[in-house]
């Protein structure tokens, strides 16, 4: 064998083990790009999008009618220039109010979206992390059929809420919190996991093995101090499949430079 044929296969071989070794890490942008934006908000999840994000993450909660709207909080007096309970207000109320204008007067006429807005705009152009905390698994599963985003997210909640969403459309992705080691095992059988939420307090070695061991991936939160080139590292080193950011930019910035994406 000549010299050349020699170098040629020994680079193919070395660029096949390179590809192996490398994966995709997913990026979610925490309440979408929230930093310079209003969270919760249309023009976040624009600008996760923009950042090149696998997902955005939003909150669903429930009106006093029953219409799905996205705020983190039980309440809008953090978020809004109103004060009230989001599931003791009607549609037509929490829609007037003002969402960012703490953040800045640019932000004027921002409103509160609802979780078929957020669907249509992330339809074909990226995945939305689902967390839910006051709505139906009934009316998600409307929701995500109505925008055919069955396969294009993953649903966070309790265990019977999650129960209950896999029951009427087994297709999508529950993924409840890991807890701890006896949790995941259990979760696990009763739910058929595909993904597992983690965060500080569970992203032990621990509870991680538990997770691999059954090929579930990771989506660990690498949030506040945490939130850092040397923890999304470490994250990745330990098993993480994808990390929620709140800088999705800078994230997906530092994963190209590493061969993740």
């Amino acid at each position: 064998m000549n010299k050349a044929l020699s170098y040629l296969l020994l680079s193919v071989g070395f660029a096949v083990t390179v590809s192996a070794q490398t994966k995709h890490v997913v990026v979610i942008a925490h309440r979408g790009e929230h930093l310079r934006h209003p969270e919760n908000t249309l023009a976040a999840f624009q600008a996760a999008i923009d950042a090149g994000a696998d997902f955005f993450e939003l909150d669903v909660r429930t009106t006093a009618e029953g219409k799905l709207v996205l705020m983190h909080d039980g309440n809008v007096d953090r978020m809004t220039n109103g004060k009230g309970d989001v599931a003791s207000m009607s549609f037509d109320d929490l829609r007037k109010l003002e969402v960012g204008l703490k953040m800045g007067p640019e932000w004027a006429g921002t409103r509160i979206p609802t979780f078929d807005e957020a669907l249509r705009l992330a339809h074909g152009k990226i995945g939305v992390y689902v967390d839910s905390k006051r709505i139906s698994g009934q009316d998600v599963v409307d929701a995500l059929t109505r925008h055919d985003m069955i396969d294009k997210v993953v649903i966070y909640g309790g265990a019977r809420y999650l129960k209950d969403v896999v029951t009427l459309q087994p297709n999508l992705k529950a993924m409840p919190e890991a807890q701890n080691p006896a949790t995941l095992r259990t979760l696990i059988d009763t739910l058929q996991l595909k993904v597992a939420a983690f965060d500080a307090k569970d992203f032990n070695d621990e509870t991680i093995a538990v997770a691999r061991a059954a090929n579930v991936e990771i989506y660990v939160d690498r949030l506040g101090d945490a939130d850092n080139p040397e923890k999304w590292q470490d994250a990745i080193d330990r098993g993480a499949a994808g990390i929620q950011t709140d800088h999705p930019a800078e994230l997906v910035a530092y994963l190209k430079s590493k061969g993740y994406r």
